[in-house]
C-alpha cells in the first residue's frame, strides 16, 4: 500500500535544450510513493532518461519543482536528496581495483562518511545476484558487462536509498545477467518493504511487465499511462490529457 505523502513529487517540471530550441521534457506531474514500482517504456529519444535525470536533480530544471516527502528541495538539501534518490545508468563506471575496492569507494565521500562498509551485507546482496563471497576479490578489469553492472548495483544498494531511478540497467546485458540484476533489485525492494520505490526505464516490454506495477509510456517528452492501464490510476502530464 502506498503512503499518503509521496517520497518524490514532480510539479510541472520541464527540461529544455536551449541550444537547439527543443523542449526535451514537457511540463510533467508525477508522484512516486513508498512501495511503488513504476516501469516506463517508449522509443529512443522520447525523454525517458531526461525525466530520470531531472527526478534525480542531476540536471537543472528549467521550470517546475520537486518535492521530497512533501517539501520543496532546497539547494542545500540536494546532496542529501541525491543520496536517497539514486540514479543508476546503463553502463557503470568502475574504479581500478577489486570489486571490494569499488564497493568501499562511496564511504570515502563526504556525504557517506556517517556510514561504514559492511562486508557481510554486500556478500548477501551478491548472493541475491548469484555471486559467492569470492566475487568481492575479483578485479574490476576482469568483469563482464553483466558483472560490472551487478557491482554498480550493489555499490548503490548497500547505501540503502529510498528510491532507485533505473535507466535501462540491463539493456546491454545477456539474459542471465539481466535476470540476476532483477533478482538483486527485487531483494533490495522487498527488504525495505513499503519505504522503498523504483522507476525502471526499459525497452523490453516483457521486463517492464515484470518490474512495474504501474506502466507508463513516454513519447516526445510527454509522460502518459500505458494503453492497457486506467488513465485515472496514474499521475500523468497535463499535456497528455489534452
Amino acid at each position: 500500500m502506498m503512503t499518503a505523502t509521496p517520497i518524490v513529487q514532480a510539479e510541472r517540471i520541464v527540461r529544455r535544450d536551449t541550444r537547439h530550441g527543443k523542449t526535451l521534457l514537457q511540463p510533467t506531474d508525477f508522484a512516486l510513493a513508498g512501495g511503488d514500482r513504476v516501469a516506463i517504456t517508449g522509443p529512443s529519444g522520447s525523454g525517458k532518461s531526461v525525466l530520470l535525470r531531472a527526478l534525480a536533480l542531476l540536471d537543472p530544471l528549467d521550470d517546475g519543482r520537486l518535492r521530497w516527502h512533501g517539501r520543496a528541495v532546497r539547494r542545500a538539501a540536494i546532496p542529501r536528496y541525491r543520496r536517497e534518490i539514486a540514479y543508476i545508468r546503463q553502463r557503470p563506471a568502475l574504479i581500478d581495483g577489486t570489486v571490494e575496492d569499488n564497493l568501499r569507494y562511496p564511504f570515502s565521500l563526504r556525504v557517506y562518511r556517517d556510514l561504514q562498509f559492511n562486508r557481510a551485507a554486500v556478500e548477501m546482496l551478491a548472493a541475491h545476484a548469484g555471486r559467492d563471497a569470492g566475487f568481492l576479490e575479483r578485479h574490476a578489469s576482469e568483469l563482464s558487462g553483466g558483472e560490472a553492472q551487478i557491482v554498480a548495483l550493489i555499490r548503490v544498494l548497500q547505501l540503502a536509498p529510498q528510491v532507485l531511478l533505473l535507466d535501462e540497467p540491463t539493456a546491454s546485458l545477456d539474459p542471465e545477467s539481466a535476470l540476476a540484476s532483477e533478482a538483486l533489485i527485487t531483494a533490495w525492494f522487498d527488504d525495505g518493504a513499503a519505504a522503498r520505490a523504483w522507476v525502471w526505464v526499459s525497452h523490453d516490454a516483457a521486463q517492464a511487465a515484470r518490474v512495474g506495477k504501474r506502466q507508463l509510456t513516454m513519447r516526445a517528452g510527454v509522460l502518459s499511462a500505458a494503453a492497457s492501464e486506467s488513465l485515472t490510476a496514474v499521475p500523468i502530464s497535463k499535456e497528455s490529457a489534452q
